[in-house]
C-alpha cells in the first residue's frame, strides 16, 4: 500500500509514534524515525531492517528549525524523497491554569505546535517539487473537548487542527493532502500507569467501554496515507471509540 513511500515519524522512540512507524514499515514505507535522542529510536531502526524494511535514526528538537533542516536533508540524503510526514512529537506539562507557569505554556506550544509548523514548512517544499505528499497531524480528543489542567495541550492540539485546515487549503494545488488523527484515550504507557479506578471512570466516557490501541490510530494514519484517502484533506479523524462525536 505504501510501497517505497518515504515517512518521517516525529516522537517516534516509543507509544503511538513507534506504532505508527512500525505499522507505515510493514506497509512499505522507508521510515525516517525521529526523537530527541537518537538511541531512543536504535531498537526500532533495527527492528524494522531485520523485518526486510528500511529505515533511518534521526536526532532532532522539532521545536528548533535548524534541527528541523537537518531532519529533512537526513531524509533526503538516505532516501532522495520525501513523500509523508507524520507531526507525532508532543509533550505535556499538565496543571491547572491558575498554576500554569510561563514555561510550562511555552515548552508544550513549541514541540506540540510549532514543532508541526517547521516540521511541514520544511517537508512541503521537498513535497512541493514532487507534486506528491500526505501529510498527517496527530492531534488529540482534548483539543476537540478540552480539559481540566491541560489548558497549554488542549491549545496546542486545537491550534493543530487549525494548521491543518489551512495548510490543506494551501498545500492542494501542489497534490499535498494535510489531514489529522484525533486520539482518544489510548493503552500506552502513560495510561497504564493510571490508577485502576481512574482507568474505570475513564473508560466509562466510552461508548466502546475500552481503551483504544496505538494500532488503531497507526491504521488511521496509514490510510490518510495512502493512495486510498488521495480525495480526503482538511479532515480530522477521531479514533476515540465514540467519547467525543
Amino acid at each position: 500500500m505504501l510501497t517505497d513511500r518515504v515517512a518521517i515519524v516525529t516522537g517516534a522512540s516509543r507509544g503511538i509514534g513507534r506504532n505508527i512507524a512500525e505499522h507505515l514499515a510493514t506497509c512499505g514505507a522507508k521510515i525516517v524515525a525521529v526523537s530527541r535522542k537518537a538511541d531512543d529510536t536504535a531498537d526500532l531502526v533495527a527492528q524494522i531492517k531485520q523485518q526486510g524494511g528500511d529505515a533511518i535514526s534521526v536526532q532532532a528538537d522539532v521545536g528548533q528549525a535548524g534541527d528541523v533542516a537537518k531532519m529533512v536533508s537526513s531524509a533526503q540524503e538516505a532516501f532522495g524523497r520525501i513523500d509523508i510526514l507524520v507531526n507525532n512529537a508532543g509533550i505535556t506539562r499538565d496543571t491547572l491554569m491558575a498554576r500554569m507557569k510561563e514555561d510550562d505554556w511555552d515548552t508544550v506550544l513549541d514541540i506540540n505546535l510549532k514543532g508541526a509548523f517547521l516540521c511541514t514548512q520544511a517537508a512541503a517544499k521537498v513535497m512541493s517539487k514532487q507534486r506528491y505528499g500526505r501529510i498527517i497531524n496527530i492531534t488529540s480528543v482534548v483539543g476537540q473537548m478540552g480539559n481540566i489542567g491541560q489548558a497549554n495541550y488542549c491549545a496546542s492540539k486545537g491550534g493543530l487542527m487549525g494548521l491543518t485546515r489551512s495548510n490543506a487549503r494551501e498545500y492542494s494545488r501542489r497534490n499535498i493532502t494535510v489531514n489529522a488523527v484525533a486520539p482518544g484515550f489510548i493503552e500506552t504507557d502513560m495510561t497504564s500507569e493510571l490508577p485502576e479506578k481512574v482507568r474505570s471512570e475513564m473508560s466509562a466516557q466510552i461508548p466502546l467501554g475500552r481503551f483504544g490501541s496505538p494500532e488503531d490510530v497507526a491504521a488511521a494514519v496509514a490510510f490518510l496515507a495512502s493512495d486510498q484517502a488521495g480525495y480526503i484533506t482538511g479532515h480530522e479523524l477521531s479514533v476515540n471509540g465514540g467519547m467525543y462525536m
